[in-house]
């Protein structure tokens, strides 16, 4: 009533009729800043989609996309036997790829679990693997220094109690089909036992940087915040983890704390423009599909990847890139080499993406040059990345003059000489252009 009150009262006072957008903790502002803050410094982890439908290698979305029954599906489980999986292997090579987080598919829509649940039988333990293969990814990647998340598929189409939807294997043309098909089912079984795992993952394993929990699609024959409990569970969640980042699947958008990131997922380098000034992370996958799909042929190119990586951080926003593991539990050699080259790139150029974010509106990449902006605003230094070098090896950068002190690439410090012409920075380049994909030039401001 108290809280009526002082609505009503400030309505009276102010004229402000605008209410402020539901909350569902406490958290301010600058908490939140804090907490994320490690997590906006970083800018680069690694996704891993890793579980059954690496057997057959064809999409992990494989399931659905050919109506296989769980019965048809078992064969895959039983042949489950990732004899190579070596978790401190992968920590490695995405340390050294330059990445400072990782989020590892616990359990994915097909209902498989990565680790050693006592609330089911569908898991590692109960394979040929025999092994909690999500405590070792933990250990790993922590002995390597970085941060570890879980990914948490809300959907699951193994357990007997999730009710047959829209997107589903067993999906049917009609609404009316769909009772039938599930007498006997139960969501309230389910939703117990997704947030039992759920509980089981943010406490058996120690500290969990990231939950990354996928996905809500409410509606017509669809499924939504209250098929998972989304509010008690986010309160949970916190309670269990206080410094816990969360993402914006949970369909809890209208609340400002129903999430802490947006998560446009396989978009264009063009559209994360529009996420500026918000908290978010573009996933995205090395070729078409997530989980290891044997005859993908579409792989991204070093310079697509440096794309990804180097316009998030233009924007302010983080990269998360994704391999998917073999069935045997090796990385796809595809993905070694392009990891292996983001690896060389960030080797000599990381300065202009950790800590770093979009450049002040003062300064701008000329229209005639191909190239992108990120800012260090600690250091103070502003990082040009020409993804076409200069024929000419000159560069004018227009508005810059008088605010710049020094100039020198970045993969090795040699100086970059300028001459200042009325307003105008211009930039005298090596001829040759040195041995990276994209040039990073660092400009050092006053």
């Amino acid at each position: 009533m108290k809280k009526v009150i002082v609505i009503i009262m400030t309505i009276l006072l102010t004229g402000n009729v605008s209410f402020s957008q539901n909350k569902i903790g406490n958290e301010t502002e600058a908490q939140k800043k804090e907490r994320m803050q490690w997590w906006t410094d970083a800018r680069f982890g690694m996704f891993i989609h890793w579980g059954l439908y690496a057997l057959p290698a064809r999409h992990e979305w494989v399931k659905n996309r050919e109506r296989i029954t769980t019965e048809q599906y078992q064969k895959y489980f039983e042949e489950f036997n990732p004899v190579n999986y070596d978790p401190v292997k992968w920590a490695k090579a995405a340390k050294a790829a330059g990445m400072k987080y990782a989020v590892l598919t616990s359990k994915h829509h097909e209902g498989f679990c990565l680790f050693d649940s006592k609330y089911t039988d569908y898991k590692a333990t109960k394979t040929k693997a025999n092994r909690d293969l999500v405590k070792e990814f933990v250990d790993a990647f922590r002995a390597e220094g970085l941060k570890v998340g879980f990914y948490y598929s809300l959907i699951d189409w193994h357990h007997p109690d999730f009710t047959i939807d829209r997107v589903h294997p067993q999906r049917v043309a009609t609404s009316a089909e769909y009772a039938p098909l599930n007498a006997g089912k139960d969501m309230n079984r389910y939703r117990t036992y997704l947030q039992n795992q759920i509980k089981e993952l943010l406490t058996n394993y120690g500290k969990i940087d990231i939950l990354w929990l996928d996905f809500s699609y409410p509606g017509q024959d669809g499924k939504g915040r209250d098929d998972w409990g989304s509010i008690e569970l986010l309160k949970m969640i916190r309670k269990l983890q206080p410094g816990i980042i969360v993402d914006n699947r949970m369909d809890l958008n209208d609340y400002s704390d129903g999430y802490d990131f947006e998560t446009p997922e396989q978009v264009s380098p063009a559209e994360l423009a529009k996420y500026k000034g918000k908290y978010w992370e573009t996933c995205q996958t090395f070729s078409g599909s997530w989980g290891y799909y044997r005859d993908e042929t579409t792989w991204k190119t070093q310079k697509q990847l440096l794309d990804l990586l180097i316009t998030s951080t233009a924007n302010g926003g983080n990269l998360l890139l994704n391999v998917g593991p073999t069935a045997k539990g090796e990385f796809d050699y595809r993905a070694v080499d392009a990891l292996e080259k983001m690896g060389y790139w960030m080797g000599g150029n990381s300065e202009s993406i950790y800590n770093c974010t979009y450049a002040p509106d003062e300064f701008s990449v000329p229209q005639n040059v191909n190239a992108r902006l990120t800012y260090n605003p600690q250091a103070k230094k502003l990082y040009l990345h020409l993804f076409d070098y200069p024929s000419e090896s000159k560069i004018t950068l227009p508005g810059y003059a008088d605010k710049v002190k020094y100039i020198q690439l970045l993969n090795d410090y040699s100086e970059i000489q300028f001459q200042q012409n009325n307003n105008n920075l211009i930039l005298d380049l090596p001829r040759q252009k040195p041995p990276y994909e994209v040039t990073v030039v660092e400009l050092i401001l006053k």
